[in-house]
């Protein structure tokens, strides 16, 4: 089959679903975000600019690196949202195959772009070109029912791991003595969000968090409301055109290096994120919890938990490459992987289905 021409399809027949904002219950968002970011030479390329294209002049650059990689035994393409966890399993999955080893195995840690991969059969960071089909994925449940929906997978999709809620993350000492969302709001306090049109998932996820945490805030400060924060925040309401900062790519290294660097004093950000911004850079942020501690979460009413799910993709693999993708599955599911994702700050989804061999 076709893998590239259905891809394709799905992705016409679902664009509009996949740019609608689900932040109904919301104010409408109707402000336009600085993007803050270095300001780099944006040299030319050997080939242009292919989609999905991963540069992010924070933390991703490749000018210098020239060629395609065009032959794989295994290309994992996932939501880079847990990339400490995958650091952590990928030597210990390679070490599977010490008998015969895998070669030209990778995996890449952005927004989900499994179906643009597929459909235009490249992912590009600056001189790079990697023309290597993925054989898993692990996206949102979203982005999973398309490919399941477009007959890209190969058996069923299971859910791997879920996020424990949102912190705020800040400078090193707090300066701003940000404590809770509506300390957002205030004059003197600039965030940054994930972009808007590159993330809008993760926007979405963390806008609802701000304004459903304020929503249901049982002693909201004098004057204030859910509505008026989203105004204040997204809006202009604010009348500060750098109040709403966004990054350039990629969150998980856009919005700590705004935070650190740029000029954001604060940005929402997974838990997990953020603990590994924290333990990363110890003198650079520090974490303010939204429910519970920073030791123990306990993500407030409103907040949005995120469960992702992994799934075998179809393709015309040999022995080696089904093995490899096979095994990976496996491995994701297994409980050496449970451990891991704990010490992240992550867990096991309601649901999991372990492998055979746990």
């Amino acid at each position: 089959m076709n893998i590239r021409r259905i891809a394709g399809a799905v992705v016409v027949a679902l664009s509009a679903m996949a740019s609608t904002s689900t932040l109904a219950a919301m104010p409408e968002i109707t402000g336009t975000p600085v993007v803050d970011t270095p300001k780099l030479l944006q040299w030319p390329t050997d080939q242009g600019i292919k989609k999905p294209n991963l540069d992010d002049p924070t933390a991703d650059t490749l000018w210098d690196f020239h060629g395609t990689l065009d032959t794989c035994d295994v290309v994992l393409s996932t939501e880079g949202n847990y990339h400490m966890a995958l650091h952590d399993i990928w030597p210990k999955y390679l070490a599977t195959f010490q008998a015969d080893p895998l070669h030209n195995a990778f995996y890449t840690t952005s927004p989900p772009v499994v179906i643009p991969q597929l459909k235009n059969g490249v992912v590009q960071f600056g001189n790079l070109y990697a023309t290597c089909m993925p054989s898993v994925a692990v996206a949102s449940k979203r982005v999973i029912d398309k490919l399941v929906a477009s007959g890209v997978t190969d058996g069923p999709a299971y859910p791997i791991y879920q996020d424990r809620g949102e912190v705020i993350l800040v400078k090193h000492g707090n300066p701003k003595k940000i404590h809770t969302v509506w300390d957002l709001g205030r004059k003197n306090v600039r965030l940054v969000t994930p972009n808007i049109k590159l993330e809008p998932g993760a926007f979405d996820t963390y806008a609802e968090a701000i304004y459903n945490i304020a929503r249901l805030d049982p002693h909201p400060p004098k004057g204030w409301t859910a509505e008026r924060l989203i105004n204040v925040l997204f809006n202009g309401a604010s009348h500060d055109k750098d109040k709403w900062l966004e990054g350039a790519r990629i969150h998980h290294r856009d919005e700590p290096w705004s935070v650190a660097y740029g000029k954001a004093d604060a940005a929402v950000f997974l838990y997990h994120l953020g603990l590994f911004a924290k333990q990363t850079f110890p003198d650079t942020f520090d974490l303010v919890p939204l429910g519970g501690t920073v030791e123990n979460p306990q993500p407030l009413p409103g907040t949005k938990v995120g469960v992702r799910e992994v799934v075998a993709l179809k393709g015309n693999w040999n022995a080696k490459q089904l093995k490899a993708r096979d095994e990976l599955t496996n491995i994701l599911r297994g409980s050496e992987f449970t451990e891991i994702l704990q010490k992240h700050g992550l867990s096991r989804p309601d649901g999991f289905v372990p492998n055979k061999a746990d």
